[in-house]
C-alpha cells in the first residue's frame, strides 16, 4: 500500500507540474515586464511599412557629383606646345609618347623647360595649361598649349574581397560610378553577400544592399570619389536558424537581404499542420550589447493564412532564430507520452500490492 501511495504522489506531482512542458516554449509575460533585456514587437503593417521606406542609398552618396579631374602625384603628363617639337618631344619624334610625358613627382611638382618648377597636384587640366602658357609666353610668341594625361597614379579606388578582381581601380578624367567599378571587378555571385558591400569614405563607413539598390535608382546613381574603398563580405556565416513545430528544422543560408519569413518558413516545409500553434510565430533577433541595446523578438500570428501577406513583407537578417511553438494539445500530448511509463509503474505496483 505505501509503494501505491507513493506512486499516486509521484504522479500527482508531476500533473501539478505539467505547466512546464517538454520542449521550449516562449514566455510573452516575461518578455513584457519592464526589467526583461528583450523587447516584443508584433508584426504589424505598419512594422512592415516603416522598413521598406527605408532609403536603399544614403541621399550624402546621391549628393556628391564628380569634380573636374585634378593632377596628382604619380600621374604621367604629356604636354603639346604646337610648332615646338623640341619642348613636346624632347625626346624625339620616333619615341613613344610615353617616353616624352613628364611625371608629376610626390612633392606634386613638374619640371618644364623654360618653365621650371610647376605645381601641378591639385590643379585641374585647364588651371594646369594655362599655368604652362603664361609662363611660356615670356620665351615663346602666343604659345599654343595643349596637356593630356597619359598615366593615372594619384587617384585610386581599393576593393576587397568576395570579388573576382580586387586590382586597384583608377579614376581618370571620366567619372566613375559604383556600377561600373562593380561591373570591372566581377562579383563572385556564389560566395558574395551581396547585402553587405560597405563603402569606406573618408573614413565613413556606408552599408550598401546591391540587391536593393538594384531594384531601385541603381549603382549607377553613385559617383566614386578617389581614396573610395569597397568590401563585399563572404556569405559563409550568413544564416537563419528554423526551430520547433516546423517539418524541417534546419540552418538557412542566404546572400540578399530579400529573405523575407514567409521564405524561411517555406524552406523549412512549413509550420507542422499537427503540432503547431498558429499564434506562436516568433523571429528572435539578438542585440550585440544587452545592457545598452534590447534584443528583439518579433511576434506574427499566423492563425490565418492572410497572415502570410505579412510575413512575406517581414525581412530576416543574419543570425536570426525563427521559432514555431507547440500547440496546446500537442504539449499535453507530450506531458502524456512522458507519464505513460509511469502509469506503468503505478499498475505494476498495484499488482506486486495485491499479491502482497
Amino acid at each position: 500500500m505505501k509503494k501505491k501511495l507513493y506512486a499516486i504522489a509521484l504522479f500527482a506531482i508531476l500533473l501539478g507540474g505539467c505547466a512546464i512542458v517538454p520542449g521550449q516554449h516562449m514566455d510573452v509575460g516575461a518578455l513584457e515586464r519592464d526589467d526583461s533585456r528583450v523587447k516584443l514587437v508584433q508584426i504589424t503593417p505598419e512594422l512592415i511599412g516603416a522598413r521598406q521606406n527605408e532609403p536603399a542609398i544614403p541621399p550624402e552618396l546621391l549628393d556628391y557629383q564628380p569634380q573636374p579631374y585634378q593632377i596628382g602625384p604619380g600621374d604621367a603628363l604629356y604636354i603639346t606646345v604646337w610648332d615646338h617639337p623640341e619642348l613636346t618631344s624632347p625626346a624625339g619624334s620616333q619615341q613613344q609618347t610615353v617616353a616624352n610625358g613628364r611625371l608629376v613627382r610626390p612633392d606634386g611638382t613638374l619640371f618644364y623647360p623654360y618653365v621650371g618648377t610647376v605645381k601641378a597636384a591639385g590643379l585641374t587640366i585647364e588651371q594646369l595649361r594655362q599655368e604652362l602658357t603664361r609662363k611660356l609666353s615670356a620665351f615663346v610668341r602666343n604659345p599654343q598649349v595643349d596637356v593630356n594625361v597619359i598615366g593615372y597614379g594619384s587617384h585610386l579606388i581599393t576593393l576587397e574581397g568576395a570579388f573576382v578582381k580586387t586590382d586597384p581601380q583608377v579614376l581618370n578624367t571620366v567619372p566613375l560610378t559604383l556600377s561600373q567599378a562593380i561591373g570591372a571587378a566581377a562579383i563572385n555571385t556564389e560566395q558574395a553577400d551581396l547585402s553587405g558591400l560597405t563603402l569606406i569614405r573618408d573614413g565613413r563607413r556606408y552599408r550598401l544592399d546591391l540587391d536593393a539598390i538594384n531594384r531601385g535608382q541603381g549603382a549607377d546613381a553613385i559617383y566614386l570619389k578617389p581614396g573610395d574603398k569597397l568590401f563585399l563580405p563572404y556569405n559563409d556565416n550568413k544564416e537563419v536558424y528554423v526551430v520547433g513545430e516546423v517539418m524541417r528544422p534546419s540552418a538557412i543560408s542566404f546572400k540578399t537581404t530579400a529573405l523575407t519569413l514567409t521564405q524561411v518558413l517555406g524552406r523549412a516545409g512549413g509550420l507542422s499542420p499537427v503540432t503547431a500553434n498558429g499564434d506562436a510565430v516568433y523571429v528572435i533577433r539578438g542585440s550585440e550589447n544587452l545592457t545598452q541595446t534590447p534584443a528583439e523578438v518579433f511576434h506574427l500570428s499566423a492563425r490565418s493564412p492572410a497572415s502570410y501577406a505579412l510575413a512575406d513583407g517581414f525581412k530576416v537578417e543574419p543570425g536570426d532564430v525563427v521559432f514555431v511553438g507547440a500547440a496546446g494539445v500537442t504539449k499535453w500530448n507530450r506531458v502524456l507520452s512522458q507519464l505513460l511509463p509511469l502509469s506503468g509503474f503505478i499498475y505494476n505496483a498495484s499488482r506486486v500490492d495485491n499479491n502482497n
